[in-house]
């Protein structure tokens, strides 16, 4: 099978859940995933992970897939732990199912742990130093605790580690990339650490095939059609390692053509694609995503989705801090921030093509889950 750039997009998202979700409507629609998950749980085991270093973004990346939810239900959601954070690849902070968070820190999180000497050296730790934080915050959140940044911060300090700069971020960061906490739902704006095995008391235990083949196929279930150079950027794995977890995904993984290249999807998808032909067409629609959402986080070649000449306005200065973005069939055409107020939330947009009175309406209206989602009316500026 031979797919067109366009019918690589309209499958990818798809795949992304983010097909039959726009111009404010609820439920399925003309090109909708074929199995939609229901809830916090399944909608993060879907993807694997999830992009979570922003708290906010992670939630309505949640909430933008899950249109009957509110904030205050993906918020409970957490609370009951159908999704954790932690750092299971790239060093980078992912909403997590809690039952494979072990393993992934095992098998692809341990590859921060090798170069953390580098950065320990500059900041004037050792692996010494490491070691015995992790020890004290677990013991001191043995038993059910909870301590907000701070209190862990504290709680090292009078240990006698030193916390000051950037030491005791390196060492909250290096305790959770050792499977000893994790992060909780935050109380008030503040982060909160927990143990992970308390946590996640029933970890899945793959053996290291199988966990490269687990994580493959729901890479590709959950972003193909796309090559296994994106798995290795998404995951941080070696090449080698990517094309050996699709090898080891068998038949829960299809090959197919695409500008070129070989690129990899759920059969499923294809499969539903072969009797409902509107998979394989992009509409029209719009949508509002957060900054950081796997739409762009989730792909090292992110071409179908973004003009080059728009990726300085999506990510200025190329410091990997992604702004929200506005989306019209498949792909960016302005980018957006909030402000948020007592009674109402302010929301500025930045068109990045020409757009007319009629345009700008259907994106305002875009907005209309996203302002059920957070229980404010939304008000709009424009520059």
């Amino acid at each position: 099978m031979e797919l067109t750039s366009g019918q690589v997009l309209a499958l990818r998202m798809s795949s992304l859940l983010l097909r039959g979700q726009a111009d404010g409507a609820d439920g399925a629609r003309p090109g909708a995933a074929v199995a939609r998950p229901a809830d916090v749980a399944g909608v993060v085991e879907w993807f694997g992970a999830m992009q979570a270093q922003d708290l906010a973004s992670g939630l309505w990346s949640l909430g933008v897939r899950l249109p009957a939810f509110t904030l205050t239900d993906v918020q409970a959601a957490m609370e009951r732990r159908e999704a954790i954070r932690t750092w299971p690849m790239r060093g980078t902070v992912h909403l997590v199912p809690p039952r494979d968070a072990r393993w992934m820190l095992e098998v692809m999180g341990v590859r921060q742990l090798v170069q953390a000497e580098t950065r320990r050296a500059a900041l004037g730790l050792d692996i010494r130093a490491a070691e015995r934080a992790a020890d004290v915050l677990g013991t001191a959140l043995a038993g059910g605790g909870r301590l907000t940044r701070a209190e862990c911060l504290a709680t090292l300090t009078a240990a006698g580690i030193d916390c000051t700069g950037q030491r005791g971020y390196h060492l909250l960061w290096y305790v959770s990339q050792r499977g000893v906490t994790c992060i909780a739902p935050s109380i008030g704006k503040e982060q909160t650490f927990v143990l992970l095995d308390e946590w996640a008391p029933d970890p899945r235990r793959p053996d290291r095939d199988e966990a490269l083949a687990l994580i493959a196929t729901r890479y590709f279930r959950s972003h193909g059609p796309t090559t296994h150079r994106d798995l290795a950027g998404w995951t941080g794995l070696t090449l080698a390692d990517a094309r050996r977890g699709i090898a080891a995904a068998g038949a829960d993984l299809v090959s197919v053509g695409g500008d070129g290249a070989e690129l990899y999807a759920d059969p499923a998808l294809l499969e539903a694609a072969a009797t409902a032909p509107d998979l394989l067409d992009l509409t029209d629609d719009l949508l509002v995503l957060p900054g950081f959402d796997e739409y762009l986080l989730g792909f090292k070649d992110r071409s179908l989705m973004l003009d080059s000449g728009h990726m300085a306005a999506v990510v200025p200065g190329n410091n990997g801090m992604f702004r929200s973005t506005v989306v019209r069939a498949g792909r960016v055409i302005g980018t957006w921030k909030r402000t948020l107020g007592r009674t109402r939330t302010t929301v500025e947009v930045f068109p990045l093509v020409r757009l007319g009175t009629r345009e700008r309406a259907r994106i305002e209206a875009a907005f209309t889950p996203y302002g059920r989602y957070l229980g404010q009316p939304l008000a709009f500026t424009w520059p």
